[in-house]
């Protein structure tokens, strides 16, 4: 499969700023700017000898100082920046975490080369969400391949799909397999195989859950993929707990079997905790591999997590000789 074309921030970088000298006084900045009447500026740049970026001045602050006073007294230093061949969503975030309308854009040797505009920031925010949103909902780029996914016929739409659903059907022949392993443990206590279902669908429910919520989440964030795991997992354990908690008492009045509550709650938990985990990592590593996660994370992340959830569930039981 192709990689898709990486959208760098070269694609972006505007003239719409003011270069200035730090030594300059914002009142010969003010009156340059009134000579020059630019159609749109948003930033004077301080620039250096060999043209190294030294600090920015957001234009709406020009006029808050004395006309006196120079552009080194007032500049931001040492201002947050982009490089021409980073990724424009990373450019977009890191304008937005440090509060700035407008983002420098500098060279490999840290030269000012011009400036992201604060309505391209703002149409990269959109333009990586509204992909986000789409690959959820089964588009991974705005892109003619993106149509293709849709209006192809459905022969090639068939073979684009079918592999993911065929090792989704191995993987429910594994579970079936599992499940005939603990034949005499269900022929012993019918109770048990009540339960079966339940657990599944809450597995599937909050590994779904995690999809919709990072794939919204991830064009906002630059936290790395290992802080993500653990606070999916965390919130995956809390949500699990949950839901144990609730699930036991049902249980117990229900059957009048203790062990069997708690092991169902227990269940509950592990499989909830790896839902979460799974819901998170298995889209990503699909991302990274250059594959459609529209297509494969979601018959993937469903096998996986209900054969992990009938694991956890038998062995939980039988820790608790039920």
């Amino acid at each position: 499969m192709a990689r898709p074309r990486r959208e760098t921030v070269a694609e972006h970088v505007s003239a719409s700023f003011l270069r200035a000298d730090p030594a300059e006084t914002l009142g010969d900045i003010a009156a340059r700017l009134a000579r020059e009447r630019p159609a749109e500026v948003e930033l004077v740049c301080a620039v250096g000898e060999r043209g190294q970026l030294l600090g920015i001045l957001p234009v709406r602050q020009l006029f808050a100082f004395e006309p006196a006073r120079t552009l080194g007294e007032v500049m931001r230093r040492d201002p947050p920046s982009a490089r021409m061949d980073e990724d424009q969503e990373h450019a977009a975030s890191l304008a937005l975490h440090h509060a700035m309308n407008a983002l420098p854009v500098v060279d490999d040797d840290g030269r000012l080369a011009g400036v992201v505009p604060a309505q391209t920031l703002l149409h990269v925010l959109r333009q990586e969400h509204v992909e986000d949103l789409h690959r959820l909902a089964g588009i991974q780029h705005e892109t003619s391949r993106a149509r293709h996914a849709i209006e192809d016929p459905p022969l090639p739409r068939f073979w684009h799909r079918i592999p993911w659903l065929v090792v989704g059907l191995a993987g429910s022949a594994m579970a079936t397999a599992l499940m005939a392993g603990f034949e005499a443990r269900l022929a012993a206590n019918v109770a048990i195989a009540f339960f079966i279902p339940a657990i599944v669908y809450l597995a599937d429910a909050v590994g779904t859950q995690t999809e919709a919520v990072a794939v919204r989440g991830l064009s906002l964030t630059r936290r790395g993929i290992t802080h993500l795991l653990w606070a999916e997992l965390g919130v995956g354990t809390l949500i699990g707990a949950a839901l144990g908690a609730l699930a036991m008492p049902l249980v117990y009045f229900g059957f009048g079997d203790a062990h069997l509550a708690l092991a169902v709650g227990i269940s509950i938990w592990v499989a909830s905790s790896i839902a979460a985990t799974l819901g998170l990592l298995l889209p990503w590593l699909l991302a990274k591999g250059s594959i459609d996660p529209a297509h494969g994370s979601g018959p993937i992340a469903t096998v996986i997590q209900d054969i992990l959830s009938i694991l956890s569930y038998f062995v939980v039981l039988r820790l608790f000789g039920v």
